[in-house]
């Protein structure tokens, strides 16, 4: 159940965090990685789920560069002949409130987090119908419908996903594609490691469960919906976030 043997996955933004642990769950299921990033360090991410065992390999992409994308793809055919799995995963914050937001905060969020999924979802998408097959996961948040202080450039794209996800999923049914996003809650990051102690408890405190998510915990929940088992849920926006469901 669940066995990826056999299947490409490109996975965007693999090089840390949740982006690492759906790359290093996906090996473990059987499936050939393309780690996508645009830092050097998913070189070395690579390596290192390599060593265990896992079948990957890193491609230097910025997803919102088309012709960046196109030879990316182009390579990964001419030595694999297949993409099965999307997981558009990459993005990128500019916090600040509203008032002090600047254009280049806006643009920077939206250019990354909308169109370089528009841009690899694209590039992938005529592959999978004419193999009759695809799964397509992009990252959505708690916040796109919570909202969050400081986050109107951050909460407008996710939200945004959620939007692509839904109306794709309609044009994608027919060939065998669907399309799916994942809203993940309060997960264990750099970002989140950094935020003083009371802050992690009272984000905490909000979780049914009990705990912080894991990028592991992350890397299951894309996994399910990667699936040959998955294959009649599509559209869908799941929230993978311990209980704290948004207002």
């Amino acid at each position: 159940m669940f066995d990826l043997t056999g299947q490409v996955a490109i996975i965007t933004g693999g090089a840390r965090g949740i982006g690492e642990g759906i790359c290093d769950i996906f090996c473990k299921a059987g499936a050939t990685v393309a780690l996508w990033d645009v830092i050097d360090e998913g070189a070395a991410t690579a390596e290192k789920i390599s060593a265990s065992g896992g079948s990957i390999f890193f491609q230097k992409v910025n997803i919102t560069d088309k012709a960046c994308v196109d030879k990316a793809i182009d390579k990964i055919m001419a030595d694999h002949g297949r993409v099965d799995i999307l997981i558009n995963n990459a993005g990128v914050i500019r916090d600040r409130s509203f008032m002090k937001m600047s254009q280049e905060e806006w643009d920077t969020v939206i250019n990354v987090n909308l169109t370089g999924m528009f841009v690899a979802t694209k590039a992938v998408f005529p592959i999978m119908k004419e193999a009759g097959y695809g799964r397509i996961i992009s990252a959505s948040s708690i916040n796109a419908q919570a909202g969050a202080y400081g986050q109107v450039n951050y909460a407008a794209t996710k939200a945004g996903v959620s939007g692509f996800t839904r109306a794709l999923c309609k044009e994608g049914g027919r060939y065998g594609i669907t399309v799916n996003a994942v809203a993940p809650g309060f997960i264990k990051s750099l970002m989140s490691d950094s935020m003083p102690e009371d802050i992690i408890k009272s984000g905490i405190a909000q979780i049914p469960v009990g705990r912080i998510g894991t990028p592991t915990d992350m890397g299951y929940t894309y996994l399910f919906l990667a699936s040959k088992e998955a294959s009649f849920i599509s559209g869908i926006t799941l929230h993978a976030n311990g209980g704290a469901l948004p207002m």
